[in-house]
């Protein structure tokens, strides 16, 4: 080696790069974390892994919410501070048992239950209009008492009918070709979605009728109709809507107050006002979990239809916006399920159901925000209500069943369950022959040891 005029060797110095190549991902540490989060992303089980979880955290955290929203309003009626927090718990209980079972449902089984829920939904719904056991609340005519303090809306399980029925019908349309054809497309899914709408809307409930809608447009986009023949379905949906609210004092007046600020003459508009009053004092993270001032009795409905607001203003922003994170990853990870299908009836129920809970999200959301109409619907998985969260719970369990029936996520979980299983057998054989597994192992042992000469 060459040594320096001081007598040390030389430095040696790192080869440079050559100005033209590229750098590697290691070189940029962003770059490197995008690649792994990316890769993360495109994992087979993410989809599975996003509806379980950010289901089960809505659900938790409104029940939360429901407790600390309804105290107030349970105490003014002279019940229990806890109340409505134990039907919701309830409820959610049940839900969780449907859940699981939907999620162990094989798809054949749940194509045949399609029929036979569309049936029980449209006997209830008739049994609403019957005098004597439908009962009024808020002045629409929508619900079934059980007894005591408990009642049942069957315009909620609608929902659920009309996206399994939908799907199966779009579905073995699809396998016979029959699609191409636009009389095939509409009937007999439009005639018996305007069956349903019907019979909700004898009730008064238009908030249901426009999720049903939505339901009905999110099929139809799904089974590819042209342009013109959706145009024309939306034409005259929005017609007949406009119809229904031009008509109404009381629609009117929910459709004067998007946007306002003032509760206006006879208070018209004091439940849209108050909830941007419960948002705008939240701040950033909120006056504290239980310390609404809001529910105190100036804020309508607060622990069901308005409990965003509630939300934003014990939670603050980042309370809301963690909610809002939660339900876009659920609707991402619903349509992404219903792209990556074969299946045409996982594709239409998955995206029936993605269409459901997200159109009803934005619809409550857009309200409390004073974008949008109060149409007296429910926050999904979050709201106080066993009617709504019943059906919703059972939906989630479809969408968990068709993440886990894909492909890919099939062969990762097949992967997982023999080592799982080897486990398993490996600690039922040692407990069952402790002897004879420590003898051989001892015998192993002794030689190893001879092998290697010692004694």
């Amino acid at each position: 080696m060459a040594s320096s005029r001081t007598g040390r060797p030389p430095v040696q110095r790192a080869p440079r790069r050559p100005a033209g190549r590229p750098r590697s991902p290691r070189d940029n540490p962003l770059r490197l974390l995008v690649l792994r989060a990316r890769k993360a992303w495109d994992r087979p089980l993410t989809a599975y892994y996003l509806i379980f979880g950010s289901s089960l955290l809505i659900t938790v955290l409104g029940l939360v919410m429901v407790y600390s929203a309804s105290m107030i309003t349970a105490l003014q009626l002279s019940l229990p501070g806890s109340f409505f927090f134990r039907k919701q718990f309830l409820a959610a209980s049940i839900g969780t048992v449907l859940l699981l079972i939907a999620m162990r449902v094989p798809v054949k089984l749940h194509r045949a239950l399609a029929y036979p829920i569309l049936a029980g939904s449209v006997f209830l719904m008739i049994l609403v209009q019957v005098p004597g056991i439908g009962m009024s609340v808020n002045g629409n005519q929508n619900w079934i008492s059980l007894g005591g303090s408990f009642q049942i809306q069957p315009s909620e399980f609608g929902k659920l009918a009309l996206v399994l029925w939908g799907a199966d019908l779009l579905a073995r349309k699809q396998d016979k070709g029959m699609l191409a054809q636009w009389k095939h497309m509409l009937v007999p899914l439009v005639p018996g979605t305007f069956l349903l709408l019907g019979l909700i809307m004898l009730g008064g409930d238009m908030g249901t009728a426009i999720i049903l809608t939505a339901i009905l447009f999110g099929l139809l986009w799904l089974a590819g109709a042209p342009t013109r023949l959706f145009g024309g379905v939306l034409a005259v949906a929005v017609t007949i809507g406009f119809i229904l609210i031009k008509t109404s004092p009381n629609r009117m007046s929910r459709l004067a107050c998007i946007g306002a600020t003032e509760p206006g003459p006879n208070d018209t508009c004091w439940q849209a006002v108050h909830g941007i009053y419960a948002l705008a004092s939240g701040g950033l993270f909120g006056s504290g979990l239980g310390a609404s001032v809001e529910k105190w009795g100036q804020l309508p409905e607060a622990h069901t239809d308005f409990i965003f607001a509630i939300t934003g203003e014990e939670l603050g922003l980042a309370g809301t916006l963690s909610v809002l994170a939660l339900f876009a990853a659920l609707g991402y990870a619903g349509i992404r399920v219903a792209g990556r299908t074969e299946d045409p009836f996982v594709r239409y129920a998955a995206g029936g159901v993605t269409t459901w809970i997200t159109a009803q999200a934005v619809i409550n959301i857009g309200a409390v925000l004073g974008l949008l109409p109060i149409a007296g619907v429910p926050l999904p998985l979050f709201s106080y209500g066993g009617s709504a969260l019943l059906p919703t719970m059972f939906a989630i369990g479809l969408l968990i069943a068709f993440a886990r029936d894909e492909p890919a996520a099939r062969a990762a979980l097949a992967m997982r369950q023999p080592r799982f299983g080897r486990k398993r057998a490996a600690v039922r054989g040692s407990a069952g022959a402790a002897g004879p597994r420590r003898w051989n192992t001892m015998r192993r042992r002794a030689s190893a040891a001879r092998s290697s000469g010692e004694r």
